[in-house]
């Protein structure tokens, strides 16, 4: 972040976790048909291609949303423009179910082990990957747990994304941990 930029309600830490988690966001991911700055002017264009990604809470039915979605980007249009939407490329986020005393048990020793004796903490992000959610309907009675490497100095998502290897390596051995333990029940 440049100097004297701020997060979305960063003095707000618990609507960031909502804003994060539980909120939809619509993020524009790509654009086409549009000029250069340095030649752009106030004229018309034949066309604009937008590229959307639309976050939404775990637990929403992402068909349904894709239908609310396009019915309000295609009803209505001013200027009578004609809107074109190509790609359906829907998943269904997820959200860990709380897990029994035993399995909490297991995750939060295992915390406390490698991360400088800290309890085990949960935030969900990356809950979006539809592959977790698949996961989750095919196998219900099954604890899921998706694991992340964000340490310091991470950057996730940038172009100078890294993975810091103190919190790889901690990572890796809890993961060890928590599948012995589990294997034991």
């Amino acid at each position: 972040m440049h100097e004297g930029v701020e997060y979305c309600s960063q003095d707000n830490l618990a609507e960031m976790y909502l804003n994060n988690t539980w909120r939809a966001n619509l993020s524009v991911t790509g654009a086409g048909g549009l000029p250069d700055y340095t030649k752009a002017g106030n004229v018309v264009r034949p066309s604009t291609t937008l590229r959307l990604s639309m976050r939404l809470p775990p637990n929403m039915d992402a068909l349904k949303a894709a239908a609310a979605i396009r019915r309000k980007l295609t009803e209505d249009v001013p200027h009578d423009c004609h809107v074109d939407i190509h790609g359906d490329h829907n998943g269904n986020g997820w959200c860990m179910k709380d897990p029994e005393p035993w399995f909490a048990e297991t995750i939060n020793s295992a915390a406390k082990n490698f991360y400088d004796g800290k309890d085990y903490g949960s935030y969900g992000m990356g809950g979006s990957i539809p592959f977790l959610s698949q996961l989750g309907g095919l196998y219900p009675k099954t604890y899921i747990i998706a694991l992340g490497l964000l340490g310091p100095q991470s950057n996730a998502h940038a172009p100078n994304e890294s993975i810091n290897l103190v919190y790889a390596k901690r990572l890796t051995c809890a993961m060890s941990h928590i599948l012995v333990d589990v294997g034991k029940h």
